[in-house]
């Protein structure tokens, strides 16, 4: 009978420990989001949080079209300014992308350059300052910020590409992750690790990383033209704000490579080989998954194609449709080919569709890519579809339109797995012929799976990973053991140029006194020799 007790007493014990582990696990974590796509990203960081039962806030504002204010999986905080965002204006990228279409056709001449460059500035600093108000608000709002203190959050999840959670979670004196490949100053890597430009390609320079010695030349304009701009463009509003509220005394690219871990949304299957540091994770193919069944009128559409199969186009989340004079061409391309195509499309209907051809407002691009009849995907090169094309296999028709889109297809195109084409020289008989090719030369799609292969084969999922360097900065409250303190260092001191010069100076001294020496030696000598014949 004891034992019997005993062991109920045990079994209740049990029941009630594990009962209560998720709750003694759980942490709370405090969001700082980037609209568009990079919120698909996020919000799958999210879910996993939630599912491992932790207590999620998001910090929005009123303006935001994809972060919601209402979800299952977290709480918002949503904040009203002044000024929409201008990634948060649906109609922002379609105006962008217009004028650097127009620029673009106009060739690589020196005035087309400088119209690209002072067109971006001119919306980046824009964009800069709209977000640094997002900090105004949040400082200057005395509620919000008791609302944060008494939050007591573990960390704060950022994504650094507009950092301003970077000075909240500063003034929350909270431990930082980043969610980040793009911060201020264009790639992460470039300021939490050596980056040496004779090798590795800096961000937009659409340039490989074996270089010759123009390229090199090429690089490391880029890299002076992409520092410039951080420090010109970008960097100024934030600074303002650093001094405001929290002295001189504190520099915001310190603040900015203070982050305890930086989830990476990168992968060197994909990504050139180049330094790291102990406190990067890399995470890229994190969103991708293995494919569910397609819904019964696309499994249908899908499954007429025969053996000929069919072809996926999606140009992503943040433009939502080209000029009509490059759809109709694309259309007519397509036309041309026996395979059935699926294009997400949200512009304009092409007038020359071709009976092969389902336009759709909305695909589950992951569940096509992975699904056997699928040949080939005509993609502009967003982070998120060329990790989803690797992880199933399929090869890529490249149309990059902006940003890091041309550096992410170069990167396939290098490793044989995509023809990428110029879209302002688009017209149907190349693209035609370019989907043609991707489909018959058995190379694209063999080094396409190869690439799915080395992915896959790791010991750990990206999105475990994940996980658990979220959940090992809770535990330890930050993970400051492996950061370096190098930002910390001025320049002359980060690259020894100062040991350099007391090196140099000490050779000079002793190159000197023994010069000195020497010429003493002589004179004596002379003068002695002088003296003996007189």
């Amino acid at each position: 009978m004891n034992v019997l007790k005993s062991s109920r007493c045990l079994l209740l014990l049990t029941v009630l420990l594990f009962t209560n582990l998720p709750s003694a696990l759980a942490g709370k974590v405090l969001v700082f989001p980037v609209d568009g796509s990079h919120w698909v990203n996020m919000n799958i960081l999210i879910e996993v949080l939630h599912s491992s039962g932790h207590e999620v806030t998001v910090v929005r504002t009123a303006s935001s079209w994809y972060v919601k204010e209402h979800s299952p999986h977290y709480k918002a905080i949503t904040v009203t300014l002044p000024e929409p965002i201008n990634i948060e204006k649906q109609d922002f990228f379609i105006s962008f992308l217009s004028k650097m279409l127009e620029i673009q056709k106009h060739g690589g001449s020196p005035i087309a350059f400088v119209q690209f460059y002072w067109q971006m500035l001119k919306i980046l600093y824009g964009m800069h300052w709209q977000a640094s108000q997002l900090v105004v608000e949040i400082f200057e709002n005395p509620m919000l910020m008791k609302q944060l203190y008494e939050g007591r959050y573990d960390l704060v999840l950022i994504d650094p590409g507009l950092p301003a959670g970077v000075l909240v979670a500063h003034k929350l004196k909270l431990p930082m992750v980043y969610n980040v490949r793009w911060i201020t100053s264009g790639e992460g890597h470039f300021v939490v690790a050596p980056s040496p430009v004779s090798y590795v390609p800096a961000a937009l320079s659409r340039l490989p990383n074996r270089m010759s010695f123009g390229d090199r030349l090429k690089n490391i304009f880029h890299y002076v033209l992409n520092t410039c701009i951080d420090h010109f463009i970008v960097r100024p509003e934030y600074d303002k704000l650093v001094a405001r509220y929290f002295g001189p005394e504190t520099d915001f690219y310190h603040l900015l490579q203070g982050a305890d871990i930086w989830l990476m949304r990168s992968d060197f299957v994909f990504e050139f080989p180049r330094p790291t540091m102990p406190n990067i994770v890399y995470i890229g193919g994190f969103q991708c998954k293995p494919s569910k069944p397609l819904p019964p009128d696309l499994e249908e559409f899908v499954q007429g194609s025969g053996e000929h199969g069919v072809v996926v186009m999606s140009l992503g989340t943040l433009v939502r449709g080209l000029p009509s004079e490059i759809t109709t061409e694309i259309a007519a391309g397509f036309a041309q080919l026996p395979q059935r195509v699926i294009w997400r499309h949200l512009g304009e209907r092409p007038h020359n569709l071709g009976n092969n051809t389902l336009l759709v407002k909305w695909l589950p691009q992951n569940d096509l890519l992975g699904h056997p009849k699928t040949r080939a995907f005509v993609a502009h090169g967003g982070a998120n579809g060329i990790f989803e094309s690797i992880y199933h296999g399929v090869p890529v028709v490249g149309i990059p339109l902006l940003f890091d889109q041309f550096d992410n297809m170069l990167r396939l195109k290098v490793r044989g797995a995509a023809k990428v084409l110029d879209v302002t020289k688009l017209d149907r008989q190349s693209f035609s012929a370019a989907v043609r090719e991707v489909l018959h030369q058995p190379s694209y799609r063999d080094n396409m799976q190869r690439l799915s292969r080395l992915h896959k084969d790791q010991p750990i999922q990206p999105q475990e990973r994940a996980l658990f360097w979220i959940e090992y900065v809770m535990r330890h409250k930050g993970a400051a053991h492996l950061r370096t303190d190098s930002y910390k260092m001025p320049w002359y001191s980060y690259h020894s140029l100062d040991v350099m010069a007391f090196l140099l100076a000490v050779v000079l001294a002793v190159g000197g006194a023994v010069v000195l020496i020497i010429r003493y030696l002589c004179f004596r000598l002379c003068r002695r020799q002088k003296s003996k014949r007189e």
